[in-house]
Parts: C-alpha cells; structure tokens; sequence
C-alpha cells in the first residue's frame, strides 16, 4: 500500500479519535473548577444551549461541501489539471467564507430568540454564550475547505492534525481561561462558560494556521508550472453550483442529530414550565441530566458507528457506477458494513448501560438519575448509530433524494411525538421521541436497501445471540455485585474510575469470548480475536 496514504489514514483516524477523548476528558477538571453541582449543572445547560446550534450551523455551513471539493481537486490532479484544481479550491474557499459569514449573522440575530426558549435559567448569559461562538462559525467553514484541499492532494497528515490542534489549542483555553476567571479573578462561573464557548474560535485559530504553514510549504500541485487546459471562469462556477446542490443531502443527513436535539431544547421548556409549571430551576436541571451531560458520553458511540459508514462508503461507492456486474459485491459490501456496525456498536451500548452510574459520575457528579438517564441515551444511541449508517449507506447507494425523504419522515415523527411524550415522561419523553425517529429511519432505509439489493441479513442473528449471551452475564456479574457492594456506593471518581476499567475489561474479555467460542469472530474476521488482533500495525 502507498506509504503516503497508509500514513495519513492513520494521522486521520489518530487526529480524530484523541479530538473526541479530549472533548471528554477535559471535563473532569472544568466541572472541578467551576464549583458546587448546582453550579456544574446550570453550566453544563448553559454550554449545550449555545453548543447544540453552534454544531447544527456547522453542519449547515460546512456539510457535504468540503468532501466534494476535495473530490473535484482529485479529478483535476488525476487529469493533470493542477490549475483547475486551484482554482476550485479557491472559488470553494470564497463561498465557504460567505457560507461562515452568512452563518454568523444568523446565529447572532437568533440568539436571543434561541436562549428565550431554551431551558437556561439565565437567558442573558445564554445570549452571549451563543454569540460568543460566532467568529468560530465565521471561520471554521473555510478552514474545512484547507481540509478538503489536502484531502483532494491525497495528504491526510494535515486534515488529521489540525483536528488535533484545534482540539488541543481549544482545551488549553478552556482550562486555563476558567481558572485566571474563578480562581485568579474571583468572577461568576457564567463568564467562564462564555470564554469557554469562545474558546471553539481560539482553537479554530490554531487549526486554521497550522494548515496554511502547511499550504506554503507544500508545493501544491497548482504551483507547479504546466501547460494543462484552464476551464473558463463560468464553468469552474457552474460546478461550485453543481457541488453546492449534491452537498444538499449531506448537509441534511449531517444535521439530523443536531436538529433533533435542537428540537429537544427549543420545545422543552415551554411545556416543562409553560404546561407542567415546574421552576426555571427543575427544567434546567432536567434539561441538563436527560440531554447536555449525556450527550458529552454518546457522542463517542455515535462517532463508532459514523467511522465504520464512512469507511463502507468508498467500498460501496467504487462499485456502483456498474451495478449489474458488481451486484454480488454491494449485497457483500452491505452486509459487511451491518455485521461490524452491530458487533462493535452493540456491547458498547451494552458495557456503557452496565457502568453508566460510574461512568456519569467520573464526568459530572454522582447522581442515580442522571446515571439512568445515561442509560437511556446510549440505547438512544444505538438506532442513532444505525440511523445514520443507513442513511450514509443509502447515499453511496446513490439513493440520496430517498434518504432525504427519509430523514424527512423521522424528523416529523419526532416533532408529533414530542410533545405528548415529553408532557407524561419529561426528559426520557424527549429521549423516546429521538428513537422513534431514528427507528423509523433505519427500519424504512434498511427495507429501502433490501428491496432493490436483496440484502441477506441472517448474519445478524448470530451476532444479536453473542450479544443477549453478554447482557446474560452482565446482569448475573451485576446482581452477585449488588450483594457484595453496590454500585450506588460509589462517591469518588478515581475510584469510580478503577471500577470502570475493570468490570470494563471484564465484560470485554467475555465478549470476546463468546465471540471466539461461538465461531462468529472466524466468520467475520476470519481469525479469533484476541489481543494482537487489535495492535496497530502501522509502525511496524
């Protein structure tokens, strides 16, 4: 395999993975800083008001668009092309930059619309939490094109490590803005998750000159002197045009968790205390345990189920363009992108949902609610997960405009059942409606897909049996456990911790197991499982 390739895959896969553990593990000492649980509670609330739109007009402003770019510099570079691949980075970049600008005069003009409806209860401090996170918004959809640029150079090294710059950078600011502000200056904790907020712009900053140190010194392909073919001005916007319109099912599909958790903030409040009359105070403390906490947790199982669509993808794609030749390839390609989505996503969900009570706790506080409600979102998260893979899958299938519809038809079922399930469970009502939408999605996409594939989905069976034989011995490991020491009497985190990591590797290990023994890690890995199986064999 091409070194080149082999090793940005690895700075992709490298720089993505240590962002998402950086996003979560930098709260343990935030929440420590900012004080009692009353205070933890209403900044973590505060946060998720102003960072569940921030990531929906990421989505808008950035989805589908980069990728696609990068695929038109590829073509260009693959044609010898190199000054038509410059100049439609260019022009991509121009219309990311006004995507930012136009982005950000919205989020500042909806703010207060937006922090007036959601369950905070200080809707000033919400206003400027979510302006904060305006320059950020300006700049990170052009920066995404830099990212598309290099991707399109077939250099992931950059696209990889400015993730991790602009997660690093902004954790650093977090931190160390929230003690100079508590600690050093003695003001309100409020201001601290304001300069946190704005820390996504300090962050965006780092990646931003990271990749264009790497774009001068890169001696880009459009540098290069030649005599390739330049496409007129109007054409190179004719397929900006062209891009913008395929990026449309993108962006939707990109945006379908934001939106709905945005569904979840903006209509909380107003039947918690407009028709159920609970205190602002309730509802924030409500709003916090059932969405803003457990969501910093399920967005790793969520982002498990992302990488492995994204991964089928190119398989799937590459064989579509003839598919009466390469029909025994899709149904297998298919199945295979199913088969690992349930293996890994399912005992993950299931290890979580087991410790969700110490898991909750090392992160936030230890409260035996919010460790339930922890429970109900990684289930949450499960048809999250296979929502999105079918719908991801769907578009390789080159069934975009039905995966929109799609999509579409799980977002009005979550806005019917929204209401009369959150007026008679609250939280978990909200948490329900999610799963109603995601299930139709991925029970109508994966009947969709069977229809014109005839995908064979026995192979599953086996798997969901691995799977009941491991809820099995987790519930037995947990009663035994409930006689000998409860779990609830758990109150210290690095306690808390050691307790995770070895029930944690205890559960892994009979997984293993029953995968091994029972013949399924031979059928889809050819091999059993073990230790080496998993070692990274990049540098060796």
């Amino acid at each position: 395999m091409n070194k080149k390739i082999l090793s940005g895959t690895f700075w992709l896969s490298f720089g993505s993975i240590i962002s998402r553990v950086l996003g979560i593990v930098y709260l343990i000492p935030w929440l420590y800083m900012i004080g009692s649980p009353s205070h933890q509670t209403a900044a973590q609330a505060l946060f998720n008001t102003a960072y569940t739109p921030y990531a929906l007009f990421i989505s808008l402003g950035t989805a589908g668009f980069p990728s696609a770019v990068a695929r038109r510099v590829a073509y260009f570079n693959g044609k010898a092309e190199p000054r038509n691949a410059r100049r439609v980075g260019q022009i991509g970049f121009v219309v990311m930059l006004a995507s930012g600008i136009i982005c950000g005069i919205l989020l500042w003009v909806l703010a207060p619309t937006i922090a007036r409806t959601s369950p905070v209860s200080s809707a000033s401090s919400a206003i400027l939490t979510l302006r904060s996170l305006v320059p950020a918004i300006v700049l990170i959809p052009s920066m995404s094109v830099l990212r598309g640029w290099f991707q399109g150079n077939s250099d992931l090294k950059p696209y990889g490590v400015s993730q991790l710059w602009e997660q690093f950078i902004r954790v650093i600011a977090i931190l160390v803005g929230t003690y100079v502000i508590i600690e050093v200056l003695g003001r309100d904790y409020k201001e601290a998750v304001v300069f946190s907020t704005f820390a996504a712009f300090v962050g965006a900053v780092a990646s931003y000159l990271y990749l264009l140190r790497r774009l001068r010194g890169s001696g880009a392909p459009a540098d290069i002197a030649g005599s390739d073919r330049q496409s007129s001005t109007r054409d190179l916007f004719g397929m900006i045009r062209t891009i913008v319109y395929e990026s449309i099912p993108f962006i939707l599909v990109g945006s379908a968790i934001s939106i709905c958790q945005l569904v979840d903030q903006l209509f909380f409040k107003q039947i918690m205390q407009g028709l159920l009359h609970h205190s602002a105070n309730a509802t924030q403390y409500a709003y916090t345990i059932f969405s803003a906490n457990p969501n910093k947790i399920t967005t790793v199982v969520v982002s498990l189920a992302m990488a492995i669509s994204e991964t089928s993808l190119p398989l799937i794609s590459s064989k579509i363009a003839h598919v009466q030749d390469n029909m025994t390839g899709i149904q297998r390609d298919i199945e295979s992108n199913l088969n690992l989505l349930t293996f890994f996503l399912l005992p993950a969900v299931i290890m979580i949902c087991a410790l969700s009570y110490p898991i909750y706790g090392i992160f936030f506080n230890f409260d035996v609610l919010g460790g339930h409600y922890l429970s109900f979102n990684v289930l949450q998260s499960l048809l999250l997960g296979m929502g999105v893979n079918i719908l991801t899958v769907m578009q390789a299938l080159r069934m975009s405009k039905k995966a929109s519809w799609l999509l579409l038809i799980g977002l009005v079922v979550k806005l019917v059942f929204q209401f009369p399930l959150v007026y008679f469970f609250q939280g978990l009502g909200a948490i329900l409606a999610t799963s109603l939408a995601f299930a139709v999605i991925f029970f109508s996409g994966l009947h969709v897909i069977r229809k014109y594939y005839g995908v064979n989905l026995r192979s599953l069976g086996q798997i969901i049996l691995v799977n009941l034989g491991l809820v099995v011995a987790v519930l037995i490991i947990g009663i035994v456990l409930h006689f000998i020491f409860p779990i609830t009497n758990l109150h210290g985190k690095f306690t808390a911790l050691i307790f995770c990591a070895v029930f944690g590797l205890i559960y892994l290990a009979i997984y293993l197991l029953l995968a091994n023994q029972s013949g399924l890690s031979q059928r889809l890995f050819q091999r059993k499982l073990a230790y080496k199986y998993f070692r990274y064999k990049h540098f060796e």
